[in-house]
């Protein structure tokens, strides 16, 4: 367990996206930011609490090998330009042997683990819809191949108005 966290640890410590540390004092959250400052979990940014959130998880030994996590749209409230972070950040998890389920609705994240995983990662999409005879579901390695997805979908609808030039700056 030690290495596991260690090994996170380093990975957090090179990303420094909360730059500081989550603690918990008196019932609360703080992140204590390498300046010294100590901000409360509320007044902080939604994304970097899920980043502290998640550390903590990881620090306390809730998410070790053998762990599962469920992530109901982790993307929501990220900056856009730490999702490629937060992809990784879960990959490592996912090498470091903790099972993650996630439900999203955004195309850049599905995407960013199709980028960012290695050949042994093990990453399967899984598109769930409503058929006649029940709940189906559509499954593969890579998430372009997926059929009938709304997110697809959504997404080749918004690039096609943008090269036909049907938008308003």
């Amino acid at each position: 367990k030690s290495t596991f966290i260690s090994d996170l640890y380093k990975l957090f410590l090179t990303i420094r996206v909360i730059q500081g540390e989550v603690i918990h004092e008196n019932g609360t959250f703080y992140i204590v930011k390498t300046s010294g400052e100590k901000i409360e979990f509320p007044v902080e940014a939604e994304g970097l609490r899920k980043f502290g959130l998640l550390w903590k998880l990881i620090k306390n030994g809730l998410l070790e090998k053998g762990t599962v996590l469920f992530w109901d749209e982790p993307e929501a409230n990220i900056n856009p330009e730490l999702m490629p972070i937060l992809v990784e950040l879960m990959l490592e998890l996912q090498r470091k042997g903790v099972q993650l389920f996630i439900a999203t609705h955004s195309y850049n994240l599905a995407k960013y683990f199709e980028v960012k995983r290695k050949e042994s990662d093990q990453v399967l999409y899984h598109h769930l819809y409503k058929a006649e005879s029940g709940v189906q579901v559509d499954s593969n390695i890579y998430f372009g191949q997926l059929r009938d997805n709304p997110i697809i979908e959504a997404d080749a609808k918004l690039l096609d108005e943008v090269i036909e030039g049907n938008f308003d700056d």
